[in-house]
């Protein structure tokens, strides 16, 4: 499953971190999301540079960007 299929609805940003590291091959598609929400939580470097990915998909127009009420992200419906 790519990344459009993925991230089709608005997901909160640490979910779609998850998803974006399943998708790099960071975390292996049985990973459950609670076991390295951690990552996505903390100050590190993995957490920041997928929540990067995630920023850098969305100004190119990949991904769509909501910040309120919460950080979301989607597949960019254009």
């Amino acid at each position: 499953m790519d990344l459009s299929e993925r991230l089709p609805d608005w997901t909160d940003w640490d979910r779609a971190a998850f998803v974006v590291g399943c998708s790099l091959g960071i975390f292996g598609d049985s990973e459950a999301f609670t076991r390295i929400k951690w990552a996505c939580w903390t100050d590190n470097p993995l957490g920041n540079a997928l929540h990067g990915v995630l920023l850098h998909l969305a100004a190119a127009g990949v991904l769509e960007r909501r910040e309120e009420p919460d950080e979301r992200f989607r597949w960019s419906v254009q």
